[in-house]
Order: structure tokens, then C-alpha cells, then sequence
């Protein structure tokens, strides 16, 4: 992890507190303008979802490190306090709880995953504190007439995968394919992804031959993909975080399955760790919906692109920009207001404008729920492209699982 001059990273693994950055103590909202702004939040830096906490962990650094660069947030330097709270939903409580009443941090940002931002979101909730999250597009972080909390990407989960879904449902009928398996990770995400693409899949006509939720310890999938393949399903659509996506893909080489048409929610947007997990060759093909496209014009994108370069190396993944996209709303919010300490004035201006960021233009409806739609990307020759909506595509042809390009 690189140490950043106005960073400050508490990673809490087994009971170890580590400090890495600037030395100056969090303060809060009411100090001089000297003092930093000190914002807390909570990451799964290990567990299951560790991959993503820690990809949004680099998000976060470099938000604050290009921040602190430009002047900081109403003239004041920004630090953050990051713990880990190890893909547990009890110790992800534990820590928003702790870095509100202990570091007494004057702004939060979420966690990674609607499994551990729900229970967060309460204790932002409940402490009348804003709560912008990168990664929470569960339909349940919207349903409880809460008044902080804010999904910083452009769709909840149950749209995701819309603009893919609607693109097969117009395909001519000889090239549509006819039956469909919907396999989930038990999930507050991973499963109203799946639930939103049947939707419109069966409404044009698609048959459900297949549909069922596995445990996150799921790990050997033979015997679900040996299923899926006695149903004769022509196309998948798997609701997946990484490692259970991954594992799918193994076990239908095993298996000798292929179907025409392969969409995983989450683990292709892994890029290289993806491209490693499953190889080159089964990466033809799958499609995936993405809040982000490291090529697009978007504002501040090459700036970003840049700074991730230089501070971690490679091309960001999508966990990392969308870490960064909930800070640019975050700052947006507190330059508009003017100051930090009324969270209520915060969260009604974020409620009632617009943001522009990395991702695009961000808005909300008023549950905090986003009003967008998602790009679908495909991977293509061993790189991830961006294939719909048509306009803001990097490439025009679309193709079939390991197969031919659509007509």
C-alpha cells in the first residue's frame, strides 16, 4: 500500500492498528482551518470481498492525494482513517461506530459490497452522518426511508444489467437465444442483478430452464454447472462477485459446457485478476455491466488515470474509480454547502443536483437511489471493452462466448 503525504490508513487486522501518512491527530468539524478534514470509513481489506476493498482502499488514496494537490476541501487538507473489517457485517458496525464516537471523524465514506454497506449505512444513519458509498446497489439500502446514505454509481442492482438485457431481447429472433440459466451468489446484490435481467428476458419470450441461489462458500461448481447444462440453456447469466465468477468458468471447461451468451455481473470488471483467474481464451466474449471505462472523456478520468499510474501502476480497476467517484461527490457537496458541519444541508444539495464525475454525471432520486443506467463492456481479444450503449462504445462488434460476432 503507498504511503501518500496527506493519507492516513488505519488497517485494523487482528486487534494491530497501523498508521501510515501524516501524524496529525483527527479533529473535529469544529476545528481551525488549519486542521485537516478527517474522513473514516470501513473496508473489507480481507474475507471474501477483499480483492474489491482493497482496489476501493486505492481509489480513496488517490482521491485524497489528487484533493490535497489541488487545495484540499474548502481550503482545509484531507486525511482518512481506513479499518478493516474483514468482510464481517458484525465488525463493519463496530468500526463506523468507532470512527464516528472514538476517532470522531468529520465525514464518512462507505464500504465495499451492499453485504457490509447495509448494516453501515444504519450506523450512519442513526448518527444523522452522510453516508456516500461506492459499492451498495442492493434494492434494500433504498427501502427504509433512510436520509444519509448515497449509491455513488449510476444504478441499483435490479438495473445493472438492464441495458445488456433489453440489447438481447431486440435481437433478431434467429439469433436470440431461446432459453436462459440464472445462477446466483447469495447475495443482497449479486441476486437482484439476476432478478432484473429475467425480468425482461422472459418478457420477450426467453425460457428460465435454470434458477438458483449457492452459499458464498461455495467454491467447486460442478455440480451446478452440470445441471445448468443438462437444462440446455443457451445462455447464462450469473449473479458474481469475483472468486465464485471465476470458479464458475473452471468448472464449465471441466464440464465442456459453452453456451452461446455468458454474462457475470461483477468478476469480469476484475480486469487482469480476472483475465488470470479464468485465461485468456475463456475471457472471449463474457459480458459484464461497468460503471467505468478508464478510455472515456468523462471529466477528471485522464487526471485520475494518471495519478493511479504513478501511485500503484496499471490501468485502475472499476472498484478503484468508483472509491473515487464517492469522494468527488462527497467534496462536491461540502464546496456547494459551504462547510462540514451541517450533514442535513449535505445530504439535501446531493439529493438536488448532479455531480460530474470519473463515472459521468451522477444524480439521485430521493432515497439516495441513483438515476442512471450502466455501461456493458465485453472482454475482446484479452481487453475489456465497452460494447453498449452504442455511443459511448469502444468497440462495434459484439460476440458470442469463445464464438463468431453478432451479425
Amino acid at each position: 500500500m503507498a504511503a501518500t503525504r496527506a493519507t492516513r490508513i488505519a488497517a485494523l487486522t487482528a486487534g494491530l492498528s497501523l498508521l501510515v501518512g501524516v501524524s496529525a491527530c483527527a479533529t473535529d468539524s469544529g476545528g481551525t482551518t488549519d486542521d485537516p478534514i478527517v474522513i473514516g470509513a470501513s473496508l473489507p481489506l480481507t474475507g471474501e470481498f477483499s480483492q474489491g476493498g482493497l482496489d476501493t482502499q486505492q481509489g480513496y488514496e488517490v482521491w485524497v492525494e489528487m484533493t490535497n494537490e489541488t487545495g484540499g476541501i474548502l481550503g482545509r487538507d484531507v486525511e482518512i482513517v481506513i479499518r478493516d473489517d474483514a468482510t464481517n457485517q458484525n465488525t463493519v458496525v463496530t468500526n463506523y461506530n468507532n470512527l464516528i464516537s472514538v476517532d470522531d471523524v468529520d465525514l464518512l465514506l462507505g464500504s465495499q459490497s451492499s453485504l457490509l454497506n447495509i448494516p453501515a449505512s444504519s450506523v450512519a444513519e442513526r448518527n444523522e452522518m452522510v453516508f456516500v458509498c461506492p459499492s451498495c446497489g442492493s434494492p434494500d439500502m433504498f427501502n427504509r426511508g433512510f436520509e444519509f446514505i448515497f449509491f455513488s454509481q449510476q444504478a441499483v442492482a435490479t438495473d445493472q444489467a438492464r441495458v445488456f438485457a433489453e440489447w438481447i431481447a431486440a435481437l433478431p429472433e434467429d439469433q436470440r437465444p431461446k432459453t436462459a440459466a440464472y445462477p446466483s451468489l447469495d447475495d443482497p446484490f449479486a441476486g437482484p442483478v439476476v432478478d432484473g435481467a429475467e425480468a425482461i428476458l422472459s418478457a420477450a419470450g426467453i425460457e428460465t430452464v435454470y434458477k438458483d441461489i449457492y452459499p458464498a462458500t461455495t467454491k467447486n461448481f460442478d455440480s451446478i454447472v452440470a445441471a445448468i447444462a443438462a437444462s440446455g440453456a443457451e445462455m447464462v447469466v450469473q449473479g458474481a462477485q469475483f472468486e465464485d465468477g471465476v470458479n464458475f468458468v473452471r468448472s464449465m471447461n471441466r464440464a465442456g459446457y459453452e453456451p452461446d451468451i455468458l454474462y457475470q455481473s461483477s468478476s469480469p470488471t476484475y480486469g487482469q485478476q480476472y483475465f488470470d483467474g479464468v485465461g485468456e481464451d475463456n475471457t472471449q466474449g463474457v459480458f459484464f455491466s461497468s460503471s467505468y471505462n478508464s478510455v472515456a472523456s468523462t471529466p477528471g478520468n485522464a487526471e485520475f488515470v494518471a495519478k493511479y499510474e504513478e501511485m500503484f501502476g496499471g490501468i485502475p480497476p472499476e472498484d478503484a474509480a468508483d472509491g473515487f467517484a464517492a469522494g468527488e461527490v462527497l467534496k462536491a457537496a461540502a464546496e456547494a454547502v459551504g462547510g462540514i458541519d451541517d450533514q442535513r444541508a449535505l445530504a439535501d444539495w446531493i439529493r438536488a443536483n448532479e455531480v460530474q464525475t470519473i463515472l459521468g454525471t451522477l444524480s439521485w432520486n430521493e432515497n439516495g437511489s441513483p438515476k442512471g443506467d450502466f455501461l456493458v463492456g465485453q472482454w475482446q481479444d484479452g481487453s475489456a471493452q465497452i460494447v453498449l450503449p452504442a455511443e459511448a462504445a469502444t468497440s462495434e462488434t459484439i460476440f458470442r462466448w469463445r464464438g463468431a460476432a453478432f451479425e
